[in-house]
């Protein structure tokens, strides 16, 4: 049966991967070389890697500046890919580009995103706006909402803010965070630090690092001080790492949740 315009159709390879054609028009800089320029991107999800990549037809990318890779990397991506080198703007950039083994995905190459992986294209756009870090999920959402529940976070039994005017930020697949104004933090326990991170959903956050005692990640806390469009209610507020501080809402203690950041947040240092 044919599908009404506005479904989805999500399809499965031998493989594992997920693809699903996208609508949007896309394309990917590397400097001031346009290498990428296609209305017929496909979105794919590897196993075990929680966001999308591109991939795209050949005719829609300048294969003229790829050559197969001198020291490909197998393993990084699903299946037995073949890998290219980048030649633009009088760089070499290794393994810069893939394909993937799936026959639904024949005839089409996919690229590193600088932002993500530190090599690979630096700029893309979806449409007239540049987008940052990895294509935007179709099927997630990120919405910010007012809100006047109580919350209280504490750091090693010190209590570090206490609100009952929060933003909840609700992103699928990650737990509820709770951004708060500044006001009601004592930010004067936190330094700033000069770690930034990326999200194509809610732009770039800055971040503090708790100064008291007992082992604590750096950069617990951050904030948006310019947010994209759909995270525009968190301007300014400041967020903790639910992972790694001990949060009451409405009275009730909230166990810490399990999630992909947990690994990475480390204690700095003790006192």
């Amino acid at each position: 049966m044919p599908l009404f315009p506005t479904e989805r159709s999500v399809r499965t390879t031998p493989e594992g991967l997920l693809w699903e054609p996208s609508d949007r028009w896309v394309r990917g800089r590397k400097g001031e070389v346009t290498v990428v320029d296609s209305k017929h991107p496909v979105l794919v999800w590897e196993p075990d890697v929680p966001v999308p990549c591109y991939s795209f037809p050949r005719e829609e990318v300048r294969t003229d500046l790829l050559q197969q890779a001198r020291n490909p990397t197998p393993g990084r991506h699903t299946g037995s890919q073949i890998f290219y080198d980048l030649l633009a703007g009088g760089e070499v950039l290794e393994n810069a580009a893939w394909t993937f083994p799936a026959a639904d995905l024949a005839g089409h190459i996919s690229f590193e995103w600088f932002w993500r992986r530190g090599s690979g294209l630096d700029h893309w756009y979806e449409e007239e706006e540049e987008i940052f870090i990895h294509p935007r999920d179709p099927h997630k959402r990120v919405d910010a909402l007012p809100s006047s529940r109580h919350v209280r976070v504490e750091i090693d039994g010190t209590v570090v803010a206490d609100t009952r005017r929060p933003v909840l930020l609700f992103e699928t697949g990650l737990p509820t965070r709770y951004y708060l104004p500044r006001e009601d933090v004592r930010l004067d326990l936190f330094e700033p630090t000069d770690h930034s991170t990326g999200c194509p959903y809610k732009g770039t956050a800055e971040y503090w690092t708790w100064r008291g005692e007992g082992e604590v990640p750096r950069n617990i806390l951050w904030s948006y001080p310019d947010p994209l469009a759909p995270a525009a209610a968190v301007k300014g507020l400041l967020a903790f790492y639910n992972e790694a501080v001990d949060i009451t809402l409405d009275g009730e203690r909230l166990q810490r949740p399990r999630t992909p950041f947990s690994d990475t947040l480390t204690p700095s240092r003790t006192r």
